[in-house]
């Protein structure tokens, strides 16, 4: 399998010494389609590889560095319309590794801006984005109200001039979601970088990639997410308490369960070294496992129904199934149908 390919090139470059053409068109594809391209380039550049293949990494190399330049440049703008209102501002996701020189940035494909503020700071937050150039993506008056009322995010915004997205979350988890994070501890307990921006503490980080793997999603793009929790334990492995405080701060957020999961899932599939004790926690993970495995040679998902299995469990793990079969009746009126 595809997928399969990826894992143990990114696990172990030099496994992709005496790769036939079809197995290189199968990596290539599937690191396309989990948007690891950038993360396998970086991965391989000490490696030999075939000239025609050299200059695709070669190319994904140079886009992930105007990607990074990009969202260095979002950031700076974001920072520039909020700095004065005195807000905290925490980085989250792609743009917080590439701010903290973390190894989860390098080769990272930058999406959205995702930023953490207080949830009482979200009216002047908004205000000022909309004055500094950021318009709303959701016109349907149904999305900005549920955004609103149950997301942990205002409902997404884009830059006119710029075309670029920005999330303001003021919690990590829709409201609705069994586990309630303490987004105040994460805020109070995160860390200031040289320019005055804000990155979670190194345990809420992992936490909080767990989470948006495994408690909020379907596991779309869960490679490129676990690869992300694989670089993370590795930068702090070593941490005096690192791990100790990991398991209370996950168990006190109601995220233990997704934590652990995450620690077996990057464990068996990147090889990451974590305490014994955190590697036979839990059970169940061939589903999920298959779910991340399933990638084709052309990055298309091959097996559909694993898929609208997890597509259902993101959704009942993000509301009440009463609420949830309202809200698919809603959008399915609105002619919203899940791909």
């Amino acid at each position: 399998m595809s997928a399969r390919l990826l894992v143990e090139a990114l696990r172990d470059p030099a496994r992709v010494h005496g790769f036939g053409v079809a197995q290189w068109n199968a990596l290539i594809s599937c690191a396309r389609a989990e948007r690891l391209i950038g993360t396998l380039a970086c991965r391989l550049a000490d490696q030999e590889v075939p000239a025609p293949i050299g200059s695709i990494l070669d190319d994904a190399r140079h886009d992930t560095a105007e990607g990074h330049r990009l969202a260095r440049w979002e950031v700076d703008r974001m920072f520039h319309a909020l700095s004065p209102l005195g807000v905290p501002m925490v980085l989250l996701k792609g743009s917080a590794y590439i701010a903290a020189g973390l190894r989860a940035g390098e080769g990272r494909t930058i999406g959205d801006l995702d930023i953490l503020v207080p949830r009482d700071a979200l009216p002047v937050v908004e205000d000022a984005l909309l004055v500094a150039g950021w318009e709303w993506v959701k016109p349907d008056p149904y999305d900005d109200a549920y955004y609103r009322q149950w997301m942990h995010e205002l409902p997404p915004l884009i830059h006119r001039e710029r075309d670029r997205m920005i999330d303001v979350h003021h919690t990590i988890l829709p409201l609705t979601a069994k586990p309630k994070p303490d987004a105040a501890a994460m805020i109070a307990d995160s860390v200031v970088l040289g320019n005055g921006l804000r990155v979670l503490c190194p345990e809420d980080m992992v936490i909080h990639a767990a989470a948006h793997m495994l408690a909020d999603g379907d596991l779309a793009g869960g490679l490129r997410n676990l690869w992300d929790i694989h670089c993370l334990l590795s930068a702090y492995a070593d941490r005096d308490q690192f791990w100790r405080s990991l398991n209370s701060r996950a168990a006190r957020y109601g995220l233990g369960s997704a934590v652990n999961r995450a620690m077996r899932l990057t464990t068996d599939l990147y090889g990451t070294v974590v305490p014994e004790e955190w590697c036979g926690r839990g059970a169940g993970n061939s589903l999920f496992r298959a779910r991340l495995l399933s990638g084709d040679g052309w990055g298309r998902q091959s097996h559909r129904v694993l898929g609208q299995y997890f597509y259902v469990r993101s959704h009942l793990l993000r509301m009440p199934p009463r609420m949830l079969l309202r809200h698919l009746f809603t959008k399915w009126k609105k002619g919203h149908r899940p791909s």
